[in-house]
């Protein structure tokens, strides 16, 4: 059987939101949590291969050998018929951040001179317009994303964006071309393509915005974007309509379930997240000088956590922030050296944890989860039954380990109750 599509994601909760988008739009998806190589089994029976890396704000030349390392082993070895690098519907990147250099090396690999920008996610308020990236109707650098701990957005034009990080010319597919269905999609492209331009930022403002655009560039050996156009390269070919959210699928049984909450977004969406939470169980607040300087913290917080037994719901660790707090502890520790501290932290406790006989994580947070998961000694997910549009159940077949992997802004107020009552009997 051939596969159809091999995403490169560059942070785990990417890949499974573009995963379970491709599962809901009638796919069988199989994601990796590890860089794979000449010793790594191709999954059968599967149309796309999604691989998590945590590269969206290491070192360039790390994200960019990790990507072209994913990008040959889909290509060569699973031999898959068109490759997307996969970024986060917000484009969390800064002028000197990844996503341009990543592409640069991906277009080379694969000998492409033009490749889409599609970073629209409009079931979750993710909009282009004019080439200029919006959240819930608000400009990105407005919408909170300014704040970001890792990768500050101050900027909504993505052709601006593009071509600050990368080596190219950056154009515009405007929605009106887009109204106008897949041939006129293909001949800006081809117009833009013979202009010189290697990036082609595309307006969407509803979910069926994508459908043209993913049949217009069926033939493209590389696209970017978010998981509204995988959802959408999915449908198209399964003729499966992008129907509204639905919770089909496996969900983790509530015999023997020992849950903890980790949270270390500090996107608008998760702060109101946690505030809600901590209405209703117990949450405890990280203290970055402890994690910088204790090394019995961690150890103290697993302890805590143990001792929540007794409640109905999962103890929850966040160091979840409002803007004004996080910008204090930035200027005292260092954006790097805090946002390093508690990553190492909260991997630690999971490690632990997981050694204690805790079986299920929810996670907020890019960054969080991928420290985390990689602390698990992950191989591979099965995707289950979304909890919110993006965020689906994932399952460790290795382990028998459920996780939920929630980007930042993802979710309703109530989504981390929400998860829990998804258990079944």
């Amino acid at each position: 059987m051939t596969i159809k599509l091999g995403v490169i994601a560059d942070d785990f909760t990417g890949a499974t939101d573009i995963a379970s988008f491709m599962v809901q739009s009638g796919w069988r998806v199989v994601q990796l949590l590890v860089t794979p190589d000449e010793n790594t089994d191709v999954p059968q029976d599967i149309d796309a291969i999604v691989i998590s890396l945590k590269s969206r704000s290491c070192p360039v030349d790390e994200a960019v050998n990790n990507s072209l390392k994913s990008c040959r082993w889909l290509r060569q070895k699973a031999s898959c018929q068109q490759i997307f690098f996969k970024y986060c519907s917000t484009f969390d990147s800064t002028n000197t951040g990844n996503i341009g250099p990543v592409t640069d090396a991906l277009m080379g690999e694969l000998n492409a001179d033009i490749t889409l920008i599609c970073p629209a996610l409009p079931v979750n308020g993710r909009t282009v317009v004019h080439g200029h990236l919006f959240v819930n109707g608000q400009l990105l650098n407005e919408s909170g994303m300014q704040h970001h701990p890792v990768t500050p957005m101050k900027d909504a034009n993505l052709l601006r964006l593009m071509e600050q990080q990368a080596q190219g010319k950056a154009g515009l597919v405007d929605l009106a071309c887009v109204h106008q269905g897949e041939q006129a999609i293909r001949k800006q492209l081809n117009n833009l393509q013979q202009q010189g331009i290697r990036y082609a930022a595309v307006d969407a403002m509803s979910m069926n915005d994508l459908l043209p655009i993913a049949s217009a560039v069926s033939e493209l050996t590389l696209v970017t974007g978010g998981s509204g156009l995988g959802a959408a390269l999915a449908s198209t070919n399964t003729g499966k309509s992008l129907a509204p959210f639905q919770s089909a699928g496996a969900t983790p049984s509530a015999q023997n379930r020992r849950t903890v909450i980790l949270s270390g977004s500090c996107s608008v969406m998760t702060n109101k997240q946690v505030a809600q939470y901590q209405q209703l169980a117990p949450a405890k607040s990280l203290d970055i000088g402890l994690c910088l300087h204790d090394p019995q913290y961690a150890g103290q917080l697993v302890e805590w956590i143990i001792q929540q037994s007794e409640s109905d719901l999962a103890p929850m660790l966040y160091s979840t922030q409002l803007p004004e707090t996080l910008q204090k502890i930035q200027q005292q520790y260092g954006a790097t050296t805090a946002s390093g501290a508690i990553e190492n932290t909260f991997a630690s406790v999971v490690k632990s944890l997981q050694q204690r006989g805790f079986n299920t994580f929810i996670i907020a947070g890019g960054e969080t989860a991928g420290k985390v998961v990689q602390s698990l000694d992950i191989q591979q997910f099965s995707i289950g039954a979304p909890i919110a549009p993006g965020v689906p159940w994932v399952r460790d077949l290795q382990h028998n380990h459920w996780l939920a992997l929630k980007s930042g802004n993802f979710g309703d107020i109530n989504f981390f109750l929400h998860a829990q009552e998804m258990f079944h009997e």
